[in-house]
């Protein structure tokens, strides 16, 4: 069976697993004060164009978002997000869990829109009774979305502006970063990113490591005593130089990015295969995700020998599906896959 349900179901890079075993003798000092967790910073600073950037290796992404979010809010404050944002649907409350409000607006695509944003803030601050409201501090985005999509530099720089405007942080959600950084219509760079937001992180869950995320804290002023922030919250990995080999690893070489481009090529090669065999696209995705609307019938037919997510029905006779690539995805996968369909 060809599987193709998420990025995460193979377990890291051939270079990563090479690298732990060739150190699993020695002793290295625990919670990310280490040789390891150092360089690694340092190649992502190097890489971000922020030499002065606090990065903070977690666990996973829910944590990272969690801790980040949460970390930056007083106990009032809210933050904004895409109604199909990952930390408004898929992360079981845990924002809300830690007492603060997602404040969800339209998606578009999976992307919200910058003058919705604004008027958003205008009719909040124009409300008279605005200080018994839950006030927005935050613009929560995903680069590549739920649904594949990205924002383009100048919908980017229009967020930054209005978080300027209304003294708000501008947070990047990245678990799949690397797709979109290496998708073709992209011109969103690394070192774009990291100029216009005040926090994101790198994924590597998804991207390549057996797990961790590399959150990038433009001013690193900007959380105070982050450490205790993070063991108070219960993600701090003892053993964290496996944290700092993997995101050390991934940064040598420009190996996350080499690995995120082939994701992208697989991807493109189902997608054209899909449209060339006559199927719906659902989302307008040039990532590593793509979304099609398929028959009910045709599902269940396919799923007798391919694994892929059934998303919610599109009307009474389709379905919308997914089927992601990664770093590992096999081109004979692929040719498998659309020889099926």
């Amino acid at each position: 069976m060809v599987k193709f349900d998420c990025d995460y179901m193979q377990g890291a890079v051939p270079e990563i697993l090479t690298r732990i075993a060739s150190i699993n003798d020695e002793q290295i000092d625990g919670y990310g004060f280490d040789g390891y967790c150092d360089s690694a910073k340092s190649k992502i600073r190097e890489a971000c164009g922020l030499p002065d950037a606090d990065v903070e290796f977690m666990i996973g992404g829910t944590q990272t978002n969690m801790v980040a979010i949460t970390a930056t809010l007083r106990s009032f404050e809210g933050v904004i997000a895409a109604e199909t944002g990952h930390i408004y649907v898929h992360e079981c409350g845990a924002i809300e869990n830690m007492g603060h409000k997602v404040i969800s607006l339209p998606s578009h695509n999976g992307k919200l829109d910058p003058a919705e944003v604004k008027e958003y803030m205008h009719k909040f601050y124009a409300d008279e009774t605005y200080p018994h409201m839950v006030m927005p501090k935050m613009v929560y985005i995903s680069h590549p979305t739920e649904l594949g999509s990205l924002y383009t530099l100048d919908e980017l720089k229009a967020l930054r502006s209005i978080c300027d405007e209304y003294k708000m942080l501008l947070y990047v959600d990245g678990a799949r970063l690397g797709y979109g950084l290496n998708a073709s219509n992209t011109d969103v760079t690394l070192k774009n990113l990291a100029e216009n937001v005040d926090m994101f992180y790198i994924g590597g869950t998804k991207v390549g490591a057996l797990f961790g995320e590399a959150l990038v804290i433009k001013d690193k002023n900007l959380i105070p005593n982050f450490f205790s922030i993070k063991k108070q919250s219960g993600a701090v990995l003892a053993k964290g130089w496996l944290l700092g080999l993997q995101f050390d690893t991934l940064f040598t070489d420009n190996l996350y990015n080499n690995i995120s481009r082939h994701a992208i090529v697989m991807a493109e090669k189902l997608r054209q295969g899909f449209i060339d065999k006559g199927y719906r696209m659902y989302s307008d995705s040039y990532t590593n995700q793509q979304f099609f609307i398929l028959k009910k019938d045709k599902i269940e037919e396919l799923k007798k020998k391919v694994s892929f997510a059934a998303w919610e029905e599109f009307d009474s006779d389709h379905r919308i599906v997914r089927f992601a690539t990664s770093w590992a995805t096999g081109e004979e996968d692929v040719e498998e896959l659309l020889k099926l369909i």
